[in-house]
């Protein structure tokens, strides 16, 4: 019998502050979900395709792979036998501080500009970090440096800004994201915009890629993930996120991140 998708993902303590460190190896698909930090990883066996900000991609082994907070994707095995990979996730705070520095004050907007790297030193590099900030022999200092050198490389201001939604979905993305515990109606986001349910879900859709209700669950994943962080007991995040109880919180976090949140507090 194949092990459950969250026995194959590994939290792996990291020593420095804002980065969160995942070995996984898998045939789970996931669906489309977005994460609150920048992620960058390496392929180590196998492939798959995913949707990012970019379009579809593919992504073999030795590949280097991002993702920006927010960015909508996914992620498909391209074989039956799944595919392994390393990924950090960093908190936008760290990111901004390192962004500061590299621009020597002038601080900046910045991104990842490809979802995916065919560059042999580039993914090198990111595995080093990996190994690095995941040793608990390792120097603080290394990690910071490495970071500081990896991402003066990789980190690009927007190309352009992206398309803005239009003002009825920023208002009702806004309501969401102001409280992602509130009993919204589909019906209640259309009247207050002005539209009827089906122009909302079309065009909420159409400019996030995902329905209404997809996304509350994703801010109330975002927010369950920083309170079990913090050490609050799980069946007080499930209630304090919205969630019907820890079982369905459970359901969700393991589609989402791979792995459950037991899992997830004994990283």
């Amino acid at each position: 019998m194949p092990a459950s998708p969250q026995k194959q993902f590994t939290m792996i303590a990291c020593q420095l502050p804002g980065v969160e460190a995942v070995q996984a190896q898998s045939r789970h698909s996931f669906g489309r979900h977005m994460h609150a930090q920048f992620g960058i990883g390496v392929v180590l066996q196998g492939a798959q395709k995913s949707l990012s900000g970019r379009g579809v991609v593919e992504a073999v082994a030795g590949d280097t792979i991002t993702v920006n907070p927010g960015e909508i994707h996914d992620g498909t095995p391209l074989s039956d036998a799944g595919r392994s990979w390393q990924m950090l996730y960093l908190e936008p705070a760290l990111i901004a501080t390192l962004m500061d520095d590299i621009s020597e004050g002038n601080s900046r907007q910045a991104e990842f500009s490809l979802p995916v790297i065919r560059n042999t030193r580039i993914s090198q590099a990111v595995r080093h970090l990996f190994a690095t900030v995941t040793s608990p022999q390792a120097a603080t200092m290394s990690g910071e440096e490495q970071m500081l050198l990896l991402f003066s490389r990789l980190m690009q201001e927007p190309d352009s800004q992206p398309e803005a939604a239009p003002p009825a979905i920023q208002h009702a993305r806004s309501l969401i994201d102001d409280d992602p515990t509130a009993e919204l109606s589909l019906q209640t986001l259309a009247q207050q915009q002005g539209l009827s349910r089906f122009q909302l879900l079309r065009a909420f859709a159409k400019s996030t890629g995902m329905t209404p209700h997809a996304y509350i669950l994703q801010r109330r994943l975002q927010q369950a993930r920083r309170l079990i962080a913090a050490g609050m007991p799980l069946v007080q995040v499930a209630g304090e996120c919205g969630f019907a109880d820890q079982s369905h919180m459970t359901r969700l976090f393991i589609r989402n991140f791979g792995l459950s949140p037991g899992a997830y507090v004994q990283r």
